[in-house]
């Protein structure tokens, strides 16, 4: 079970029935969902991240940081932090009209023996073991899955094809679980969601299809691969890019580029521009390069 949700999603009038808002006694934003508290904290470097709690029976007001474990995610702000308490009390509403059954079953997955596993219906069964896991489809629930993301083999891990059986059979899962799982297809298997909704997805919706994209564009470019900041040069950052972003071609080459820059780098990763990043062949603060006859 998701105890705490991770999701950038904002409802703008957020079902918050059944939990308890309040103020703890260092000043932290707090809320109990039945045995789940949670908490806004601020870290000592400035950002708030959101920290829980399970059975903790004294009143919200008498609580304090140390009551709170684990780090689930960075918030915004307290409006975010409310989002988040709203989006897990309805993942949780959801969960309970579920028939979910956990047990204990003899199982060989492709990740070793079951430990735990979680029935959702008949021919669905998650199974947990002690490295990983993911789900069983038995081989009538198997052949509903679409043909673009249906396996030769039933078993479904739990990283990423999890989904695959979400939005094969999105009676079984909350609409928290739903609304990620679309997401995880899309940025994993755009072609395949493409086809499947008739739609084709823009910039930005699918992390895959973009990363290809950038790829693409840049498939001539240097695109750095290491980077560290320089000892040599105050105030830049000693990089190393190769053609395309690809360290088989082995052509690497080193370049000088202002540290403010490079910390606003894209997603996919820096582009070096001839015009403005000159090729660097002085000393260098990388030791691989040091031995290599470079910067000696």
């Amino acid at each position: 079970m998701i105890a705490v949700l991770h999701s950038h999603m904002k409802a703008p009038t957020p079902d918050v029935s059944g939990v308890e808002f309040a103020t703890s006694a260092d000043g932290l934003p707090v809320a109990r969902i039945d045995d789940l508290v949670l908490a806004m904290v601020t870290s000592p470097s400035g950002f708030a991240f959101l920290a829980s709690a399970v059975f903790v029976r004294r009143p919200l007001a008498d609580l304090t940081r140390a009551d709170f474990i684990g780090h689930d995610g960075r918030v915004a702000d307290e409006a975010e932090f409310r989002a988040r308490v709203a989006e897990t009390a309805a993942h949780k509403r959801d969960l309970a009209k579920l028939n979910r059954v956990q047990t204990r079953m003899s199982a060989s997955t492709p990740w070793g023996g079951s430990q735990m596993a979680v029935i959702y219906a008949e021919g669905v069964v998650a199974h947990s073991t002690a490295g990983h896991g993911g789900f069983h489809l038995s081989s009538d629930r198997n052949a509903r899955v679409h043909l673009l993301l249906r396996k030769e083999t039933p078993w479904y891990e739990e990283d990423c094809e999890w989904a695959i059986v979400a939005i094969s059979f999105p009676e079984l899962f909350t609409g928290y679980e739903r609304s990620l799982a679309e997401r995880t297809v899309r940025n994993t298997w755009p072609d395949a969601w493409e086809v499947i909704q008739g739609c084709v997805l823009a910039e930005g919706e699918s992390w895959a299809k973009d990363r290809r994209a950038f790829d693409k564009r840049h498939a001539a470019d240097f695109v750095v691969t290491s980077a560290i900041f320089s000892n040599q040069h105050a105030g830049m950052t000693e990089v190393v890019a190769v053609v395309g972003g690809d360290r088989r071609s082995g052509d690497e080459r080193r370049f000088l580029v202002p540290s403010d820059e490079y910390a606003g780098r894209g997603r996919f990763g820096f582009v070096i521009d001839p015009s403005r990043h000159v090729e660097y062949h002085g000393p260098s603060s990388f030791i691989g390069w040091r031995s290599r006859g470079s910067g000696l």
